[in-house]
């Protein structure tokens, strides 16, 4: 008797490195039927109620000439049982401990077994160095850290391009291999306010960053033009690619964390060099407790220390005055910080921080009853139009007279405001030895001689 019976797998994803998932372990691999992508509704804000999205067939390989179905989380159950799914793969970043286990719990009692995938089986070559920065959770400062490497190593003479973790929301096909030089190429692949954050901020520094979802082409273009690969995760995702350093940055705002989430974990085990940022904010009691977790999980990664210092254009436009302030909007809802480096402007700066609660419409309503901890400032939410345009009704509606604009992305490209602006930046600087740029220099030394 011969049984050749396909698995049949459901991915848990959240439009990021579930389809990384498929491309090097499930994509043309015969032992597998994928029956479905889901999408998470608390990573992905308002993009899961198209019911009849698909991964497009021009994507997913000869063995899905119709694509592969895209459906909320929710329905997980539902197609276990509909389609008698033999395995369920969770793959998206920045979840807890106890929420990766809740979903096992959900799949368990469904009837289908429960699998998570090792950086061995999904990580891809490079022919070049490949620096990564990566993170236990969101909102530690990866962006930062990614400034100050490709910075220093931009001053050392080397062609440094990155690559961005996907988070592509709109035509896959036409975001399977996306390239970012100029502000033009936004609006080219028609980017959500989502990955405007995170692809503005290398445009500003007249740098090329890559993204879109198949990592292997992507790769092997970017190759083509740099000395050296910086991959930048997204959330506290591992890198898609072996690395030859990865700093992973980590956040004593949060203590505990980086023995709480899921893959941030994973990071804190595989790094190199954990860069401590925030120094400046944290309580020394909170420190102790990351830098003793720290050593218990990874003893012989270096330590770098960091503070991360906000600094404003033009401060006498908001002190004293009524602001209402926008920060980048994933670092606010999953990744349950409160506030950023806007918050932190304005309190430095004697503004009167307006609520924003009065004020919101439409779907910004909705999330702050989803995420409590979302209080005095508004997050930048823009996975569609609608949200962009709550966001900007709000803002506008608000009885303030300066809008602080915490977001990695420039608000007035994309809003029609009926106040000013001001924006917020924020970087990083040492505080002593071993810094960034001295691990750099080993790295060269190995890698780029």
């Amino acid at each position: 008797m011969v049984f050749n019976m396909k698995k049949k797998v459901i991915i848990i994803g959240a439009l990021g490195y579930d389809f990384h998932v498929y491309n090097t372990v499930f994509k043309d691999n015969e032992e597998y039927e994928v029956v479905a992508f889901t999408i998470a509704g608390e990573q992905n804000v308002g993009t899961t109620e198209e019911t009849e999205r698909k991964f497009p067939s021009e994507l997913a390989g000869t063995l899905y000439p119709n694509g592969i179905p895209m459906v909320s989380e929710e329905l997980l159950e539902e197609y276990i049982k509909k389609y008698e799914v033999d395995e369920v793969v969770f793959a998206y970043s920045d979840v807890s401990h106890e929420e990766v286990m809740h979903k096992a719990s959900r799949v368990l009692s469904a009837g289908a077994n429960y699998r998570l995938i090792s950086g061995k089986f999904s990580q891809l070559k490079s022919n070049k160095p490949v620096v990564a920065i990566c993170a236990v959770r969101t909102g530690c400062g990866k962006s930062q850290v990614s400034r100050a490497t490709y910075r220093y190593l931009n001053s050392k003479g080397f062609k440094v391009v990155a690559i961005r973790e996907p988070m592509p929301y709109g035509d896959l096909v036409k975001q399977n291999v996306m390239r970012f030089e100029k502000y033009e190429d936004l609006d080219k692949y028609d980017c959500t306010i989502e990955e405007r954050e995170e692809y503005e901020p290398y445009i500003e520094q007249g740098l090329v960053i890559y993204s879109g979802v198949d990592y292997e082409k992507i790769i092997r273009e970017a190759e083509k033009e740099a000395d050296v690969i910086i991959f930048d995760g997204g959330n506290n995702e591992i890198s898609f690619y072996i690395t030859d350093l990865l700093f992973v940055v980590v956040d004593p705002l949060r203590p505990g964390h980086e023995v709480k989430y899921h893959p941030g974990e994973v990071n804190a085990k595989y790094a190199d060099a954990f860069v401590i940022n925030k120094m400046n904010s944290a309580k020394p009691e909170d420190v102790k407790i990351v830098e003793d977790n720290l050593n218990e999980l990874n003893p012989n990664a270096i330590k770098i220390y960091t503070n991360s210092v906000v600094t404003v254009d033009n401060t006498h436009k908001i002190k004293n005055k009524k602001v209402i302030v926008v920060e980048d909007g994933p670092t606010l809802t999953h990744g349950n910080m409160a506030y950023g480096a806007g918050y932190v402007a304005a309190k430095n700066n004697g503004a009167i921080i307006v609520n924003p609660r009065p004020y919101l419409t439409g779907s910004m309503k909705n999330l702050f009853e989803e995420f409590p901890q979302i209080t005095e400032i508004v997050p930048a939410m823009g996975y569609n139009d609608q949200q962009i345009k709550d966001m900007e009704d709000t803002l506008n509606k608000a009885e303030a007279e300066v809008i602080i604009d915490g977001s990695p992305i420039d608000l007035e490209k994309l809003i029609k405001s009926n106040k000013p602006i001001v924006r917020v930046s924020y970087d990083i600087e040492a505080i002593k030895s071993p810094t960034i740029e001295e691990v750099l220099d080993k790295f060269i030394e190995k890698n780029l001689k």
